[in-house]
């Protein structure tokens, strides 16, 4: 049964929106994990460790310089780990770090020329892996960030990434820390998504509540809704699951992915709660505006259909 989550990997949900001003320019389609609607939220590709924060340039070692410093089993192995880290997968030869959008570049200005260069490359080529190859994408942004770990834009690239290769924990982690630096508030449907996923459905909701959320765009705001629906849901809560889509522009006239999104999502939900005639009602609503097939509404439909002929 499809699940509304609003943004993990799969065909329902989607992942949330965020800025998607790490990487190249794309479409980033957060999905659900349980064959629902494809669609939704773009961030930034980001996640991991940050190892890198305190060694500076080529994986560097800070410790060189001290004379109380020994070398001592397992530097060598730990070495290998962060070299690989900051070498990072190879870069495509297409890609020239050009595709980036221009805001993101800008950010990057203050850095030495060859450095920028690099860092841009492996940012756009996350940017244009993250949905298809999201690991290679996460490996490409943990590159970035072993270079410029105080970036912003960076950290945001990396949670991107790693909420979208399904590393949550990391995800939220590498994402919080951009907030803290930047103050943006768009990773707040991501952020409250990887709460859901590592288990912790009460902070989604404590987040889907923040005042933020009432200046976001109708998109990012369905985007909160799904999450705080699936997290409602997650607590075996389905009636306040129920009320928080019922609360969200279900009717509206648009046939954007976020509408198609939040109907497949209330009629999933309206069958979990046991009301199959007002599921089967809101498939079709749902089918009705999925020009594009997001969803398997019309699938749910039918077999919710010959279920309750049998019934």
């Amino acid at each position: 049964m499809a699940d509304e989550r609003g943004s993990r990997t799969g065909a329902g949900g989607g992942r949330p929106q965020g800025k998607g001003s790490a990487g190249a320019r794309r479409d980033s389609r957060p999905g659900d994990s349980r064959g629902g609607p494809k669609g939704g939220p773009r961030s930034a590709a980001r996640g991991g460790d940050a190892r890198g924060d305190s060694r500076g340039g080529r994986g560097g070692d800070n410790r060189a310089g001290r004379s109380d410093w020994k070398r001592t089993p397992g530097d060598d192995k730990e070495r290998t780990v962060d070299q690989a880290i900051y070498d990072g997968p190879p870069l495509p030869d297409d890609v020239t770090g050009a595709e980036l959008d221009r805001a993101v570049a800008a950010q990057l200005k203050g850095l030495p020329d060859k450095l920028a260069a690099r860092i841009a490359r492996h940012l756009a080529a996350a940017g244009m892996m993250v949905d298809d190859d999201p690991e290679t994408a996460y490996k490409h942004a943990l590159a970035a960030r072993a270079r410029a770990p105080r970036l912003a834009v960076v950290r945001e690239a990396v949670g991107e990434a790693a909420y979208a290769a399904g590393h949550y924990a990391e995800a939220l982690a590498e994402l919080r820390a951009a907030k803290r630096m930047n103050g943006a508030t768009a990773y707040l449907p991501i952020m409250a998504d990887c709460h859901r996923a590592v288990g912790n459905p009460e902070q989604a909701i404590k987040l889907a509540k923040s005042p933020s959320v009432a200046n976001f765009s109708p998109e990012a705001k369905a985007e909160m809704t799904l999450v705080e629906s699936g997290a409602r849901r997650d607590l075996g809560q389905l009636d306040a699951a129920l009320r928080v889509l019922e609360l969200a522009p279900l009717t509206s006239n648009s046939r954007q992915a976020w509408v198609v999104r939040l109907r497949y999502a209330y009629a999933d939900t309206l069958e979990a709660a046991g009301r199959d005639q007002d599921a089967l009602a809101w498939f079709h609503r749902t089918h009705a505006i999925d020009a594009d097939e997001l969803t398997d509404a019309a699938a749910r439909a039918d077999e919710l259909e010959r279920r309750i002929e049998q019934a």
